[in-house]
This record gives structure tokens, sequence and C-alpha cells, in this order.
């Protein structure tokens, strides 16, 4: 790994599974955008920052990932190039709130498949 890479990943916030707390994490996952990067997260583990399909800018995705990052939802490494890679922490955040994380994406990915009619 590169020293460039290295220094990067020195300042990317990963907190341990015993500092996960429940108000960050629902916090975090009360936004539509953060919700579809887990969903996909979830279906394809290990994307770069740069594949999700989105309608926001790269900063203001940016910052998504680092609310997902900083709650515990995300793990993020150094990928080729400048790229990161993603995973979903999932098998974490079943030891700390179980069942949580699985059905808020289930009710979510329900929702959006299946969106109320407007009246």
């Amino acid at each position: 790994m590169s020293r460039r890479k290295k220094e990067i990943l020195k300042f990317l916030q990963h907190p341990r599974p015993e500092d996960f707390d429940l108000p960050t994490v629902l916090h975090a996952c009360a936004d539509l955008t953060r919700l579809k990067l887990l969903l996909d997260l979830r279906q394809s583990p290990g994307k770069t920052c740069g594949t999700f399909e989105t309608d926001v800018s790269k900063s203001t995705l940016s910052g998504h990932f680092k609310v997902l990052r900083e709650a515990g939802l995300i793990r993020q490494e150094s990928g080729p190039g400048n790229s990161r890679l993603n995973w979903l922490r999932i098998s974490e955040l079943e030891t700390r709130f179980p069942g949580v994380i699985p059905s808020i994406l289930d009710a979510f990915k329900q929702d959006f498949q299946n969106p109320a009619p407007v009246s």
C-alpha cells in the first residue's frame, strides 16, 4: 500500500462495534440517499464510491458516506487508484443491535419498490 493511501486511511474513522450508538445509527438511516446506499451495499458488497447511482453531487455523496462510516454502518478501505471500497458492517451491527438494520432495510426496500399512491 502506498504512503498516500496509508495517510488517507489514517483519517477514516471506523467506530468499534461496542461504541455503536443507536441514535447515531438511526440518524444515519433517516435519509433516503443513505438508505439507497445501504441497500446497494447489501446487494453488492465492496462497491467503489463512484459506482453508486445517485442524483447527488460527488461532494454530497462523500458527506453521506462519512455519516454512514462514522455511525458504524459501513467500512471503507482504499481501493484501486483514489477510490474507496465500501462494505455494510452487518455482522457487527447484528451483534450490537440484533435485527434493527435488516428490519429498516427490508421495510425501506418494500416501500421503495412499492411507493404509496399520491392522492
